[in-house]
């Protein structure tokens, strides 16, 4: 999981991110369908359909809509779903222009009432705002500029059927693969005015989780190792410094995946046991574990969900160096993946169907 940014990694990270289609590396059939519906959007001259992205954290959704923005040359106003109430949303709507673009992150942490003044605005394009209770009640409609509301989410199933099909669009993102991640390092790398061996920026992408925020902040403080300790340039074995130094596993893993695994396997005799027991042994909040952690583990492969709670898989134990579990009765049972709180999920692939490889593209020893 990627820290809290520092006030001035905001401003990198801020800076490392594209502003053009163009230039936003991976997620490809998202970019062809994206940059259709652009081009049509700016040919009629209209608002570009409402459109919601979905996918774990840090997988460029916030850059995307920045990038929707630029693209049509509109204004954004970019609000947090959980901080969002009625009066707020009166006040963004009716202060937009012509096709601007608002973008709700965590969409699905809206409340109630606020969900539902959106329904009008975002399919006629009004607000209706109730004055006054009970018999004396009436209502104001007031007509909005035509706007594209562009909301992120990293669980679909929290949203109510009626939001969601308010969406003309729906886009889901996926982890990025190591050559991907590899030309992200290396153009951030330029960014950040750091020479960079591609040795070095593979080494960087094979850890990064498939994640290109964890990517660039791994970059960002492998600089600083090459900065302090040595000349400068990033060389293969200053990346392999500086990611020791980080506890950063050759899978990618940092210490909190390991020791969600180890808690399974040594605390609780290798499950089946419940998120939230698990959120309590290691001082995490359940949601945290189940949108930011487990997602890579399950597809590792070294976790598993099952109806009874989770269960660290034969692959998992060997990562952590636990001996295997003995086939008996008091063995944990693998079995059909037990869906999330959220929306189903599908069950991990095994090492060998995922294809897994090490930064340096060979098979992993757990292969």
């Amino acid at each position: 999981m990627a820290p809290a940014l520092r006030p001035e990694d905001e401003v990198v990270e801020t800076s490392l991110r594209p502003r053009r289609l163009d230039d936003f590396v991976g997620q490809e059939r998202t970019k062809e369908q994206l940059a259709i519906a652009l081009d049509a959007a700016r040919a009629r001259g209209d608002a570009l359909d409402h459109v919601l992205l979905v996918g774990p954290p840090g997988l460029g959704k916030t850059t995307l809509a920045q990038i929707v923005r630029e693209e049509l040359g509109v204004g954004l106003r970019t609000v947090a779903g959980p901080a969002l109430e009625k009066k707020d949303i009166a006040a963004i709507l009716t202060g937009l222009e012509a096709r601007d673009v608002v973008f709700v992150d965590e969409i699905h942490r809206l409340n109630r009432a606020a969900e539902e003044i959106l329904y009008p605005a975002l399919e006629d394009f009004r607000l209706d705002i109730v004055l006054g209770q009970g018999t004396a009640a009436r209502t104001l409609t007031i007509d909005l500029p035509p706007f594209t509301l562009v909301g992120a989410t990293t669980r679909t199933g929290l949203l109510t059927t009626p939001l969601r099909d308010r969406f003309g669009m729906t886009f889901r993102l996926g982890y990025y693969d190591p050559g991907q991640l590899g030309a992200i390092v290396t153009r951030s790398a330029g960014i950040l005015g750091v020479e960079i061996a591609a040795d070095a920026a593979a080494e960087i992408a094979g850890r990064s989780r498939g994640t290109p925020r964890i990517a660039n902040r791994i970059l960002r403080r492998v600089r600083d190792v090459a900065e302090v300790r040595h000349e400068g340039r990033i060389t293969t074995a200053v990346a392999q410094e500086a990611l020791e130094l980080l506890e950063v596993d050759l899978l990618g893993l940092e210490r909190t995946d390991r020791e969600l695994l180890e808690a399974i396997a040594r605390k609780f005799g290798g499950g089946p046991v419940g998120l939230s027991t698990i959120a309590v042994a290691l001082g995490e909040e359940p949601d945290t574990i189940e949108d930011v952690y487990e997602p890579f583990l399950l597809q590792l492969g070294f976790l598993q969900r099952t109806p009874r709670g989770r269960v660290i898989t034969p692959l998992g134990r060997a990562h952590i160096g636990e001996p295997p579990v003995k086939e008996g009765n008091d063995a944990p049972v693998l079995s059909r993946a037990e869906p999330s709180r959220a929306e189903p999920s599908r069950a991990a692939p095994s090492c060998a169907e995922s294809g897994l490889t090490d930064s340096r593209g060979g098979r992993t020893p757990l292969c």
